[in-house]
């Protein structure tokens, strides 16, 4: 049985590449969920805590009262206490990771910059950790702690002093994952609340009586979480990326060993049904022989992961054959993919002509497993082509620049000419008098 739907992208209708670039993102910008959305917005601005309360209660299928919407300290203790030893472990090995990435990364513009552009005109930047975050951890077709190392290690190592953890409770209970509050525990993180997911996210971008109010809240989720954050912009609350299905790109030549792309494929094509795998190549043997490690590899799945795989190897993704590893290049830049993996004979090489993706791995010892959970690279990353414009959630992602500049006077007065000029026509005198009654111009 075909698993890995074959197109040659030089043979596709404009309608079905259309639909290729586009993925599954309709579902993220669905005017009836924005609406559905925005009405929880509604009842949590007017009712607070017992709106997010009804909406757990509703959408999770969870009795968890306003006054048990935090979890206690008590809870966190216990949660970190009850972990199994090796998972615990695991966790800690992911932590100092992301903390190492992280590190290094501030370490870049720890002090800011300045430069001297021309003569006594010097300008800068200085970063200060944002004032307060929220942080999103799913819960719904499993237990994601991973998801809070990937997100609060960099928050924690930047420095922000107010960081807010919702984590949906686990369906059909009030309880929340185990290992999530024992990852908050690892991390420091105190602020944890068991809520609904839009909900919870309405909360912290507007404060209840229980939930304060953050200026910045990240995490992947469901297109319903993603729209819940999307709508937070309007009442201040900044998000940094759309983070909507998983999706993969595996770039390989012929030299590549089709039982690892197989392998890599599966890993996000298991996500979920809306998840989208590409195989981009110019190597039809190769295309053909990943089909047939793919065959056998569904069947040891579970039915949901390989009803998943079929859909994202088959309707969102599969393999697509160009007539050059250049133009599968092209095609990679325009779909800006989540993840990639360039499986070729020389992977620098082919990383200088690749310009966008969330992140790329270089060769088929570096897995997206791996990156997804400890290599300490960032593992939120934008979905839906919009690694064209951002990137993954890092400590950067938890820092804001100040603008730095200084004039000395002999730069003041040199500057004073194109100054007057610009604010008379624009029509500002204080602007102009600033510098006239200096008794410049």
């Amino acid at each position: 049985m075909q698993v890995l739907a074959l197109r040659r992208w030089s043979t596709l209708d404009d309608a079905e590449r259309r639909r290729i670039l586009a993925r599954s993102n309709e579902r993220v910008f669905d005017p009836g969920l924005r609406a559905s959305i925005q009405a929880i917005y509604d009842d949590v601005a007017a009712r607070g805590d017992v709106a997010v309360s009804e909406a757990t209660a509703r959408f999770d299928k969870a009795d968890i009262p306003p006054e048990r919407l935090r979890v206690t300290a008590d809870e966190l203790a216990a949660a970190h206490a009850s972990i199994d030893a090796d998972l615990l472990a695991a966790i800690r090995e992911a932590i100092a990771n992301v903390r190492a990435f992280s590190e290094a990364q501030l370490a870049a513009t720890a002090e800011g910059w300045r430069a001297e552009i021309r003569p006594g005109v010097v300008v800068g930047e200085k970063f200060s950790p944002i004032p307060s975050a929220g942080l999103f951890v799913p819960c719904g077709k499993a237990s994601y702690p991973s998801v809070l190392v990937q997100i609060g290690t960099p928050a924690v190592t930047a420095g922000v002093p107010d960081i807010a953890v919702v984590v949906p409770p686990v369906p059909g209970t009030s309880d929340v994952d185990v290992a999530t509050l024992a990852t908050a525990h690892e991390l420091g993180l105190t602020r944890v609340y068991r809520a609904n997911g839009p909900a919870g996210i309405a909360a912290i971008a507007l404060g209840t009586e229980t939930i304060g109010r953050v200026r910045k809240v990240v995490g992947p989720g469901s297109p319903a979480v993603t729209m819940a954050q999307i709508i937070a912009q309007a009442y201040g609350v900044l998000t940094s990326m759309i983070s909507g299905p998983s999706e993969s790109v595996v770039v390989a030549d012929g030299s590549a060993d089709p039982k690892r792309v197989a392998l890599d494929l599966l890993n996000e094509a298991e996500h979920g049904e809306d998840s989208a795998a590409l195989l981009l190549t110019d190597s039809l043997p190769l295309a053909e022989a990943v089909d047939t490690e793919l065959t056998w590899m569904v069947a040891l799945l579970p039915e949901a992961r390989a009803k998943a795989a079929h859909s994202a190897l088959g309707t969102w993704g599969g393999a697509f054959v160009f007539g050059s590893m250049a133009e599968a290049l092209d095609f990679a830049n325009t779909y800006a993919v989540e993840h990639i993996q360039l499986a070729t004979a020389d992977p620098e090489a082919t990383l200088g002509g690749l310009r966008y993706a969330g992140e790329a791995l270089l060769g088929q010892h570096t897995t997206i497993s791996e990156t997804n959970f400890v290599i300490g690279v960032p593992a939120t990353l934008p979905t839906g082509g919009f690694a064209q414009v951002t990137g993954g959630v890092t400590a950067r992602t938890f820092t804001v620049p100040i603008a730095i500049s200084k004039l000395d006077e002999a730069a003041l007065a040199e500057l004073a000419a194109p100054t007057l000029r610009l604010a008379d026509h624009e029509g500002f005198p204080a602007h102009a008098n600033a510098l006239r009654l200096r008794g410049l111009g």
